[in-house]
């Protein structure tokens, strides 16, 4: 499969103030785009026929790092694009609320526990909100650099990015105001609840 650089779900601009147009620039049109570059160069003489994810699956199983982080960093941060929105939602999915409920007793100590697991993550890498089909309930979890939960049997729901090149230009070093500004103004409960598994 060829593929290609998505569109964002927003315009350059739309995340102002929280994110700038530079940032977005940068970030998806240089940082992305240079992932991709260098996925379709290590797959160049590979099987053109298996999906984002079976390529991120079996590289990570066969140890292949040129291959798996390239490719996870294109999934990874396709899934970010979308864990935010230009109109920032409550939760609204009845589902999607009483997992929070369940799990974390309220959606202020879940958003504590993400700007944790955000703020927390030493050096590159990305904060997760999952969902654990064993345990039935949602999780807080953090990987670093392509690290993904798609090679765990968790069920990725939204992503904070962590790598400096998310937020350096606008913030600095100062990633808990960037975490801040995601939480607070820009986080897709929406989009959050659509990958809940049925």
């Amino acid at each position: 499969m060829d593929f290609t650089l998505p569109e964002l779900p927003y315009a350059m601009d739309a995340l102002e103030p929280v994110i700038s147009r530079r940032t977005l620039e940068h970030h998806y049109g240089k940082h992305h785009a240079g992932y991709l570059t260098k996925l379709e160069a290590a797959l160049a003489n590979e099987d053109k026929s298996k999906s984002l994810e079976e390529i991120i699956s079996q590289s990570y199983q066969q140890q292949n790092a040129a291959v798996f982080n390239s490719a996870a960093q294109v999934w990874n941060h396709t899934f970010y694009w979308h864990s935010m929105s230009a109109k920032p939602t409550e939760p609204s999915d009845e589902r999607l609320k009483s997992l929070i409920e369940a799990s974390f007793g309220s959606l202020d100590t879940l958003k504590e526990k993400l700007k944790a697991s955000a703020t927390g993550q030493f050096g590159s890498g990305w904060a997760w909100l999952v969902y654990s089909p064993g345990d039935k309930a949602l999780k807080v979890t953090s990987t670093s650099d392509a690290e993904t939960p798609l090679t765990s049997d968790l069920v990725p729901l939204l992503t904070i990015d962590v790598w400096e090149h998310a937020y350096y230009l606008d913030y600095q070093q100062d990633r808990p105001g960037y975490v801040d500004g995601f939480l607070d103004k820009l986080i897709n409960w929406d989009f959050a609840a659509a990958n809940l598994p049925a």
